[in-house]
């Protein structure tokens, strides 16, 4: 009996070193996924999700959804300080210093080459996006652009030359950056007066989008992203970039590569996923967050269990 009784407290002995020493097989294989997120809107909806679903897939998960801005999270991915988290395609332009590649405007393209040069340069992988564009647009308000007969960047960009038609409410970001107001203005040939511009702190388009709504100063048009679950809800009519003005920004999960090679799953899961964020459907959840209230991961648990996928 004593000899049984010492062998038992040998091999808690081992197991204990094991988890210490990380012996393959014990302490590994346990080591929780850091599932991250921007903090806007989208990005902790789309977080929420992830985590749920590495959850559901019996994944030990640590939740850090709504960590930061994109320059945060893309710094803690590549430092290994977080696991996954949800980007755009059309970053990929900026994090490899390419924006003027012409890929970027074509969504299969884009995908492509954001995974390609973050499997060669960084290890990462870009699985399955979602087939929704949040790209930059503009939206005015529903009663002017049905007066005014605007549904596309040709009629804004003649309704924006006629003194007093429009004011845009914006960030400083979208007014300066050359892949944002200056791009639509060079590829549909007009320029936007400065003085008809509001140039708001941040890049909240739940602020630009609530001044084109109640008329904030006389704004009644606002920079959005296409996937804002307010546009619809507020009455705004997104211009449509028939150009082709700006780059496509398709949401997917990107992970580091050694914790796919640990936890396969999470590819063919989460490719469920993101295949069915279709534009109509991130809208509307989006909407719940934006309009209604309703917490992220609480509208994220219910589309997933509507879809099956929980």
């Amino acid at each position: 009996m004593t000899l049984f009784l010492d062998r038992r407290v040998l091999m808690a002995g081992f197991a204990a070193a094991s988890l210490l020493l990380g012996v393959p097989g014990m302490a590994q294989t346990r080591k929780p996924v850091v599932v991250a997120s921007k903090i806007d809107t989208e990005g902790n909806l789309l977080g929420q999700m992830i985590a749920m679903v590495l959850e559901h897939q019996n994944i030990p998960v640590e939740n850090r959804v709504g960590l930061g801005p994109t320059q945060v999270i893309r710094s803690a991915l590549l430092a290994g300080e977080i696991d996954i988290y949800p980007e755009y395609t059309g970053n990929g332009a900026i994090f490899h210093d390419r924006e003027n590649d012409p890929a970027w405007k074509d969504s299969d393209k884009a995908f492509e080459l954001a995974k390609r040069l973050d499997a060669e340069k960084n290890q990462l992988v870009w699985l399955d996006r979602a087939p929704a564009n949040n790209t930059w647009l503009i939206a005015v308000r529903g009663d002017v652009a049905r007066r005014e007969g605007l549904k596309t960047m040709e009629d804004f960009a003649r309704a924006a030359a006629r003194p007093g038609a429009i004011k845009l409410a914006a960030s400083a970001e979208f007014v300066e950056s050359p892949a944002a107001l200056p791009a639509f203005e060079r590829v549909y040939g007009f320029k936007f007066p400065r003085e008809s511009l509001v140039v708001l702190p941040g890049g909240d388009t739940a602020v630009t989008i609530r001044s084109a709504a109640q008329g904030v100063s006389g704004v009644n048009a606002a920079m959005v992203y296409g996937t804002d679950g307010a546009i619809a809800a507020l009455d705004l009519v997104v211009m449509q970039d028939t150009k082709g003005a700006q780059i496509v920004y398709e949401p997917a999960p990107v992970v580091r590569a050694s914790v796919l090679e640990r936890y396969p799953a999470i590819g063919p899961a989460l490719s469920r996923v993101f295949s069915g964020l279709t534009m109509s459907t991130l809208q509307s959840l989006n909407a719940q967050i934006a309009v209604e209230g309703r917490p992220a991961r609480e509208v994220a648990k219910q589309h997933l269990e509507e879809k099956g996928l929980l």
